[in-house]
């Protein structure tokens, strides 16, 4: 029989917020962390400018508050700092001691997706490859590029000695890597998981890269607070954010047995591939349905049952529509009556964090029965018609939500939570 896993602890790193409180204030008052990048507006590369100068950047971040020992800061990618920080803040929410002892060390473990590599630790290493030769690169420049050393520290930190990778399915990362994690405490290979998603690629570069693929908002409303508008018919891209959303997965005796806070209930998870295009959805988000299909199955609920999605809603003209009729395609006549809605709206697309940082929200609807906002929502578009719960938050009790995160690759990756 399948055993029951709960969700414990929240911890989250964001362009809204550094807190989970912080940044579920700022969504649910619809206020975006997207702004201008100095560094991109000002700097010119080949005496050009980037065509795109905004980002949902991660501000009045501390990684001395989080990282020990403080001499690690230095070694490691910002994206490990998020991580850490993001790990470190669900393992405190979670009531857990400092350190496990190796018995429950060696039944707990750390899954945490990401999209890309330290980009930026890898350019600058680049730069003085270049300009001071290859004895004057870092040592510790691949442990602080290599995806795995997200959970690695964390798994150093806790004595987390159980399944410890990280997930790489581009913007899917994140809730494949809480997917992952639930599957092994649900099938009993563990007892306690940190999982979830952590990103920080905002270099030049990957804006550059996104950029030629005229996969970016080049911000004509003119205000970066408005350039995110998922599911408006004049939508123009999506905007690059970066942060991290790690939860703790517990369960369900072992948490009661100690006295947890239980937040939530994972009850189902859908992964699957579209094997279609390297990034286009396939027609009607037909990957997407299945991966829909499939965490309902493992509830056991109906669509009807699911009061809240929270959307992948990118805000490219692909995606929105294709999740659209995805969402058409599951839910029936009952597309029309739940709320859907996109945060990236307000934290931009965070990636490989996008899944984790989702989550999180999705949880904090159910337990706070409020719903988030999709802002900037101003022109309805036709092939995009559902309630996507329009520039303000809506007060609401659901006893299930639904978190869609789509990548790259045909990466659909799909969780249901379940309050309790």
């Amino acid at each position: 029989m399948a055993r029951r896993v709960v969700v414990t602890g929240l911890g989250l790193i964001s362009p809204v917020g550094n807190t989970v409180q912080d940044a579920w204030s700022g969504i649910v008052n619809g206020q975006s962390g997207i702004d201008t990048v100095d560094d991109w507006k000002n700097n010119k590369w080949a005496g050009e400018t980037l065509g795109v100068t905004i980002g949902g950047m991660v501000k009045n971040f501390d990684p001395e508050a989080y990282v020990e020992p403080k001499k690690d800061i230095r070694r490691m990618d910002r994206l490990l700092q998020f991580a850490i920080a993001a790990g470190r803040q669900a393992w405190e929410h979670a009531g857990l001691p400092p350190k496990l002892d190796d018995a429950e060390g060696n039944r707990a473990g750390a899954i945490v997706g990401v999209g890309l590599i330290g980009l930026t630790s890898l350019i600058e290493s680049y730069e003085v490859l270049k300009t001071k030769g290859p004895k004057r690169v870092t040592p510790f420049l691949i442990p602080s590029i290599i995806s795995n050393l997200a959970p690695g520290y964390l798994a150093i930190r806790y004595n987390l000695r159980n399944a410890n990778w990280s997930c790489v399915s581009a913007c899917a990362s994140g809730t494949h890597g809480i997917g992952e994690a639930f599957m092994h405490i649900q099938s009993g290979r563990a007892d306690l998981m940190l999982a979830g998603g952590a990103e920080s690629s905002m270099h030049a570069i990957a804006i550059a890269g996104f950029d030629s693929m005229h996969a970016l908002s080049r911000n004509k409303t003119g205000t970066p607070q408005s350039a995110s508008r998922p599911f408006d018919k004049n939508r123009d891209g999506f905007v690059m954010g970066e942060g991290a959303g790690i939860v703790v997965l517990e369960e369900y005796e072992r948490a009661k047995a100690r006295g947890a806070n239980i937040l939530a209930e994972v009850v189902g998870y859908g992964s699957t591939n579209d094997a279609y295009h390297i990034t286009a959805p396939a027609e009607n988000g037909e990957g997407a349905q299945r991966a829909m299909r499939d965490a309902l199955d493992m509830a056991k609920i109906s669509a009807e049952a699911v009061g809240y999605i929270n959307a992948h809603g990118t805000s490219t003209q692909f995606n929105d529509k294709s999740e659209t009729d995805a969402i058409k395609g599951v839910f029936g006549s009952h597309a029309h009556s739940v709320m859907v809605s996109s945060t990236k709206s307000m934290t931009g697309h965070l990636l490989g964090a996008a899944g984790g940082v989702e989550a999180i929200f999705s949880i904090m609807a159910m337990t706070q029965k409020v719903i988030p906002p999709t802002i900037n929502y101003e022109t309805p578009d036709p092939e995009c018609d559902l309630d996507y719960v329009p520039n303000h938050a809506r007060e609401a009790k659901v006893d299930y939500v639904m978190s869609n995160s789509f990548g790259f690759g045909g990466a659909n990756a799909v969780l249901l939570f379940k309050r309790i």
